[in-house]
């Protein structure tokens, strides 16, 4: 999935994030997995100082739309997450310390033009392959509640034009 991968980063792009279970395994099925993850964005969020334009987390992965933070760099922001989540996660399953919840790495491409796609996308995901609501706004863990009511959640969504 990242091999060849480049990553570009200091140009203050956004950055179109995605990441997987370990094997793709429905490890964020319950939502208080789904919750710890969004607090624990949120927390780096205001700690590394880069913004969240959107989010989409389902049973087996997640997609973010970042900033570059101002604290580090994208791939600093995904090491944390995903160790952080990741300790808390096996807490939560009772597995061992070291037990794999994270596939290796993660996909990033960065985004050059700003279009309003991030939206429809984030309105989408949870209705069309996925098939896991009939209604976007049924789904509890994306940022669409905020793009279609302004509806505030767990994480700050600052969209810029």
């Amino acid at each position: 999935m990242t091999q060849g991968l480049q990553r570009i980063y200091g140009r203050n792009d956004l950055h179109f994030i995605t990441c997987s279970c370990f094997r793709r395994q429905k490890l964020l099925d319950t939502p208080s997995r789904k919750n710890l993850f969004l607090e624990e964005l949120e927390r780096l969020r205001e700690s590394k100082g880069f913004r969240v334009e959107g989010y989409v987390l389902m049973p087996e992965h997640f997609h973010l739309l970042i900033s570059e933070p101002s604290k580090g760099n994208p791939s600093t922001v995904m090491q944390l997450l995903k160790q952080r989540t990741a300790a808390k996660f096996n807490r939560e399953r009772k597995v061992p310390v070291g037990t794999t919840f994270w596939q290796a790495r993660f996909y990033d491409f960065n985004v050059y033009t700003h279009e309003r796609e991030w939206k429809r996308y984030s309105t989408f995901t949870t209705t069309g392959d996925a098939s896991l609501v009939d209604d976007p706004l049924d789904w509890a863990w994306s940022s669409c509640r905020f793009y279609r009511n302004n509806e505030p959640g767990p994480v700050v969504i600052e969209f810029t034009e």
